[in-house]
């Protein structure tokens, strides 16, 4: 497996294809969320694209907002998915790890936070976040924000 971290502009065409194939098999089918992933964030220039590739096949991508995208002075992580075949083999840890280092590298101070499906908070607790505010819906499924302080 082989990570590639980059910023639209970087993807070719078939990367991009790929990447949004996996984001609608998670977010669209198997989670069942009719939702606008293409939401116009992909393409800004302080937004990097994390992928885990084995061969031509991408196992895992994530999303990362730098600051000013979504606020001013936070870093947001998200569009977090992982293939069915590679589940249960330390891949999406691998993932934030690689998302959380190439921010803090990229943005350094500034702290990262993401909104988590609640059913996966304690993966998310084991990786330093801590959940902040109450439990929402969104797309019908319960979530938490959650924060890492890089000044811890």
């Amino acid at each position: 497996m082989y990570w590639q971290v980059c910023p639209f502009e970087h993807l070719t065409r078939e990367q991009l294809y790929r990447l949004l194939a996996l984001r609608c098999q998670i977010f669209v089918v198997e989670q069942a969320c009719a939702y606008q992933d293409l939401d116009g964030l992909d393409m800004l220039p302080e937004v990097r694209h994390v992928m885990a590739w084995e061969e031509e096949r991408l196992q895992a991508s994530g999303r990362i907002l730098g600051p000013g995208v979504l606020k001013d002075d936070l870093i947001w992580i998200g569009r977090v998915a992982v293939a069915p075949k590679v589940r249960g083999k330390g891949v999406a840890r691998q993932l934030m790890q690689k998302a959380m280092s190439v921010a803090m590298a990229e943005w350094p101070g500034y702290s990262l936070r993401l909104s988590a499906q609640v059913y996966v908070r304690d993966f998310y607790r084991s990786l330093g976040f801590a959940p902040i505010g109450d439990e929402y819906l969104e797309d019908g499924i319960p979530h938490q924000d959650m924060e890492f302080s890089c000044n811890e």
